[in-house]
């Protein structure tokens, strides 16, 4: 995605009134886990009047102590995978939605730059989690996406995704 095609902000409200909608049609509650995008995933949902309906809250993970501590995602899988992996994006939504009351998890985890990223990890790589209760069990899906960009718009890139991903969960 180019620069030119990065969400703005009144593109994030939309998409996030899209989301309100969908959750409230069905009496859903969401909780977010945030690395990369450092609470911007909770502030557009609570920069909706009325989100109380449909966001539990949000929590920003950045580091990986708070990642355990906080989302209780095991030292060993962080060590195994790195923090911006399928195994850890799971881990942290299944870990939001064991510690709140909400129906549907959202986890973001990713590298958006300048610094930090590898060969196998660049910078703009980005792991997405969701996680839901079907059938009395936690069930999760992951997906990777790697954006372009400077670190904003790599971030502005992550929320979109990562709520069209809700709306697709």
């Amino acid at each position: 995605m180019s620069l030119d095609k990065c969400p703005n902000d009144v593109e994030l409200k939309q998409l996030t009134q899209q989301l309100a909608e969908y959750l409230c049609s069905d009496n859903l509650s969401l909780v977010t886990a945030e690395s990369c995008t450092g609470g911007w995933i909770a502030k557009c949902c609570t920069d909706l009047a009325g989100s109380s309906e449909w966001f539990e809250g949000g929590m920003v993970s950045y580091s990986n102590v708070a990642k355990q501590s906080m989302l209780s995602v095991s030292e060993a899988l962080i060590r195994a995978y790195g923090a911006v992996s399928a195994e850890v994006a799971e881990a942290m939504a299944a870990g939001a939605l064991r510690n709140s009351d909400a129906h549907i998890a959202l986890a973001v985890t990713g590298i958006a730059g300048p610094g930090g990223g590898s060969i196998d990890k660049p910078v703009g790589t980005v792991w997405f989690g969701w996680a839901a209760y079907a059938d009395g069990e936690i069930k999760t899906r992951s997906t990777r996406e790697c954006f372009s960009g400077d670190r904003d718009a790599i971030r502005r890139q992550t929320i979109q995704r990562a709520i069209n991903g809700i709306l697709r969960f």
